[in-house]
């Protein structure tokens, strides 16, 4: 039988496609073979694991203060429970409960934001903040505010007001011409000039504020797809049924359009928690900079591969995650849209 399968196989797509599969797979055999078993005689014998065990509490709260540890957590399931439930809430329906939840979420973000800051004289400096801790403050603030903002430059840019289309396309077009190192030494050198001495903001807010003007440009071209992919004939239908411009968008197009661009939009929140590194160059120790500094420790030296190798885990691991959120969210669509294909039949 294997044979006769062999043989359609080779009569379907041909001996050459037949050899270049066989090669790719001894190609591919030869690379595992040739990699793996040195990295696994590395990781268990020659590596060293003792620079990220010594420094495990830098490498997740850097200098923040011992005592307020529980507020990192707290502020973390926090995070994590909004987030699952505006998953949850957002795939199973298609109202207005959309706009709810997302300034729910922000919401959400924000509290646990000033939860980790503190008010009064329990309020902790934001030049203690590093390590895992700031790489997630960065990235969930950032993301939490890009999407409204990219929602709001997406809807001005296809505007009938000249003013308002102008204004967002020359804002969009600005920013996604520019590197995000750019932008973000113009937030840390910029934004101070422009405020009073007493309003001049912290150089944690600094970066949030140019990372969140750079994702948003990029979400808002990622919404205008969505956009632009809504048929006509939901626009008059909304129309038909009397609704207005602003309900129109609220209860029928946006909930349409964010559910059709929902990997573009995961996908550029990824890149945004990656790009955190960069804050680096603005005298920031998020993740990456505690990897780099840990290996100048006397003690450690040289042992840059494994703390930069446990760094590279958590990005992965993070990164991951909000995967595992963008195909939960996809995978509740289809099932509420399938349940209410059934209700109606």
């Amino acid at each position: 039988m294997m044979t006769a399968r062999a043989y359609a196989i080779v009569r379907r797509h041909g001996a050459w496609w037949l050899a270049a599969q066989a090669a790719l797979t001894i190609l591919a055999a030869l690379l595992v073979w040739w990699t793996v078993p040195p990295l696994l005689r590395w990781l268990w014998w020659t590596a060293d694991w003792s620079v990220v065990t010594a420094n495990l509490r830098l490498f997740i709260l850097f200098r923040y203060p011992t005592e307020a540890a529980w507020r990192p957590a707290l502020a973390l399931a926090m995070t994590v429970a909004a987030v699952g439930l505006a998953v949850r809430r957002a795939a199973a329906r298609q109202s207005a409960s959309g706009a709810r939840t997302l300034l729910w979420l922000l919401g959400a973000v924000l509290a646990s934001f000033v939860l980790l800051r503190g008010v009064g004289s329990s309020v902790v400096p934001m030049n203690l903040w590093g390590g895992l801790l700031l790489t997630l403050i960065l990235a969930a603030t950032a993301i939490g505010l890009s999407l409204p903002l990219g929602i709001v430059l997406a809807l001005g840019r296809r505007s009938a007001l000249p003013l308002v289309r102008w204004t967002s396309v020359a804002a969009i077009e600005c920013v996604r011409g520019l590197p995000l190192i750019t932008i973000l030494f113009m937030a840390s050198l910029v934004v101070p000039l422009a405020l009073p001495d007493a309003w001049r903001p912290d150089t944690v807010l600094r970066a949030i504020f140019g990372l969140t003007l750079f994702s948003a440009a990029y979400v808002a071209e990622d919404v205008r797809g969505g956009l632009n992919a809504v048929g006509a004939g939901q626009y008059d239908a909304a129309r038909a049924l009397g609704l207005g411009s602003v309900a129109m968008h609220r209860l029928v197009i946006l909930p349409q359009a964010l559910r059709a661009v929902v990997p573009a939009i995961v996908g550029q929140f990824i890149a945004l928690l990656k790009d955190t590194s960069l804050v680096l160059i603005l005298g920031l120790t998020e993740l990456f900079g505690v990897a780099r500094s840990v290996v100048n420790q006397p003690e450690h030296l040289g042992r840059f591969r494994e703390a930069l190798l446990f760094a590279a885990v958590v990005y992965f691991v993070l990164c991951g995650g909000l995967s595992r959120v963008s195909r939960s969210f996809e995978m509740r669509g289809r099932e509420s849209r399938r349940g209410r294909a059934v209700e109606r039949t």
